[in-house]
């Protein structure tokens, strides 16, 4: 599940990485988002182009949700990857994961419509759920608004995968919208303290204060930590829920969760793809002078842009 060491690029990052302050206490989290913002800036200059970008406002169940539309180069009608960043559900915005969505869409050739969900510890569960789901509504609704077709899929880094895969499950319980596809990158669900993962790689970019505290911000409360929407490895049945990508990292905490749920999925009849990185990290999809990221990034765009493609007979 692992390689020996962390590739030296991979590390390179984190080593920068750790150089940033991260506070654990609510005082400090505007900092910490002011900090993450300013490291992402330079992460995210000379972005790759893409045919057109647009801000735009979505509906929420709270008010307006930020959104921004990566369009292809392309005049025809494309399908769309609705996309939720990551940060623990106490970081990230849309900025943060500008340099990823770009890379998506034009290795996709889909449109992606990055959208900004409430945030902890000011907004808790079940807020960023109730805003992901909204964005996938008014997505399946509103085709012509991201100049998409009825075809549609989710997806989302560590926390955000976590609401790509709840929203995924939400929509099959409930008759939501037809989703046709789901990219989950080493996302946040199944943790448990007792993993070899958890006991073995906290340090590298998340240490064990992070995971806990990132955890307290976002649940407040243990007895939201069982609940499906919150974690779907909860559920009692997910074979309902879209064919699924489930990426991990070797050296990622984080990584035995993701393993278990996309176990769970084939398990439960759900057409899922696994792939582990073994000598990469929690995140590395998102540094540009990681190879290895660009190669994950192009294979998770193969496997969307396959099953968005359409079907013969139209």
């Amino acid at each position: 599940m692992q390689a020996n060491e962390v590739d030296p690029q991979a590390m390179a990052a984190v080593e920068r990485q750790q150089r940033l302050p991260m506070p654990h206490s609510r005082g400090g989290v505007k900092l910490l988002r002011l900090v993450s913002a300013a490291a992402m800036w330079v992460q995210n200059r000379d972005v790759p182009s893409v045919g057109a970008t647009r801000d735009l406002t979505i509906p929420g169940p709270a008010g307006g949700l930020d959104a921004r539309l990566y369009r292809p180069d392309a005049e025809e009608s494309v399908p769309t990857v609705v996309f939720f960043h990551g940060g623990g559900y106490v970081l990230g915005s849309i900025e943060t994961h500008e340099w990823l969505c770009r890379h998506l869409t034009r290795e996709s050739g889909c449109s992606v419509l990055s959208v900004d969900y409430r945030l902890a510890p000011e907004h808790p569960f079940p807020a960023a759920v109730e805003d992901a789901y909204a964005a996938v509504e008014w997505t399946a609704a509103h085709p012509d608004a991201v100049g998409g077709d009825d075809r549609f899929a989710v997806a989302g880094d560590s926390a955000g995968g976590n609401l790509a895969a709840v929203a995924a499950l939400v929509a099959a319980e409930r008759d939501g919208p037809d989703i046709a596809y789901q990219a989950l990158l080493y996302p946040s669900v199944g943790v448990e303290a007792d993993q070899a993962s958890m006991r073995e790689h906290t340090g590298l970019v998340l240490s064990e204060a992070d995971v806990e505290w990132f955890r307290e911000c976002y649940f407040e409360s243990e007895m939201h930590e069982r609940n499906p929407y919150a974690d779907p490895t909860n559920a009692c049945d997910v074979s309902g829920v879209p064919p699924a990508t489930v990426v991990t990292a070797g050296f990622d905490p984080l990584r035995d969760g993701g393993r278990a749920y996309a176990q769970r999925l084939v398990d439960d009849g759900v057409p899922t793809r696994y792939v582990n990185y073994p000598s990469m990290v929690h995140g590395f999809i998102t540094f540009r002078e990681v190879d290895r990221a660009r190669t994950a990034i192009r294979h998770v765009a193969d496997d969307l842009a396959d099953a968005l493609e359409p079907a013969e007979s139209e």
